[in-house]
């Protein structure tokens, strides 16, 4: 299966309905254009992938480098670079860009982000330990536990203890491609993916491969009312004359 890939930025979450009366929790994310800066090939880097950019960075706040790898695809400096893995590059411009159409509907994809950062926390909330005695003198409530002071008189790695949770890169696998919009720019991936809103994610193909139908998913269309137009006095009084004129000839 060929490997493809696309940046996207997380939107927020929704849900669809299924002709057969099913609702499907999706989440949305915005698709941008992506930019193709660099093509690596096996003679020159040993391996092939390409890389992608997206949402354009101001130049005073651009290095010189930024600047001039981004002159060589004939682009403006980027915010967001992202190197996916391809099977031909052959396949790919320099300089050319990829939209939401690359995946269907019905394709495994998998998303990676960046999980929502939960500052210093304690055991209880870090690891999911349970607390101790809210009473009777027990002096022992949201505590780590033995620091495991016997021999060899020193904490073990991989002791849980308090400390940074979350803002950690995670993917989840195999999600689902419910729906793709390329004049909206916007594809909706099935379930929850980490980050918060406005976050940086990554849609690529899934490791594990597959495909499924694709779901028959209610589109709602807006309803555009016919609007009538108004009345004016003279046409009021030219429709009654004539009516007028009528009653006489069938007289």
């Amino acid at each position: 299966m060929e490997m493809k890939g696309i940046l996207g930025r997380k939107i927020g979450m929704t849900e669809k309905f299924t002709k057969d009366g099913k609702v499907i929790p999706v989440t949305v994310v915005e698709v941008e254009p992506n930019v193709i800066t660099q093509i690596k090939t096996v003679a020159t880097d040993g391996y092939n992938a390409i890389q992608l950019a997206v949402c354009d960075k101001k130049v005073k706040n651009a290095t010189k480098a930024e600047i001039g790898h981004a002159k060589k695809a004939g682009i403006s400096p980027k915010r967001f670079l992202k190197e996916i893995r391809v099977d031909n590059v052959e396949d790919y411009t320099l300089g050319s860009t990829l939209a939401a159409d690359i995946f269907t509907a019905g394709e495994k994809v998998d998303v990676t982000g960046t999980s929502k950062g939960k500052g210093y926390q304690g055991v209880i909330k870090r690891h999911g330990q349970s607390r101790g005695p809210e009473t009777h003198g027990s002096r022992y409530h949201r505590r780590p536990g033995s620091m495991g002071t016997m021999r060899p008189m020193r904490v073990m790695k991989g002791k849980k203890l308090a400390g940074h949770m979350g803002n950690e890169t995670v993917t989840i696998q195999n999600l689902e491609i419910i729906e793709v919009c390329v004049e909206d720019n916007y594809i909706l991936v099935s379930g929850n993916i980490p980050g918060p809103k406005q976050s940086l994610v990554l849609i690529k193909s899934a490791i594990k491969g597959g495909k499924v139908e694709p779901k028959d998913i209610i589109i709602n269309e807006p309803v555009i009312d016919s609007v009538e137009e108004p009345v004016s006095e003279e046409t009021v009084e030219t429709t009654e004359t004539a009516n007028e004129v009528e009653e006489t000839t069938e007289a």
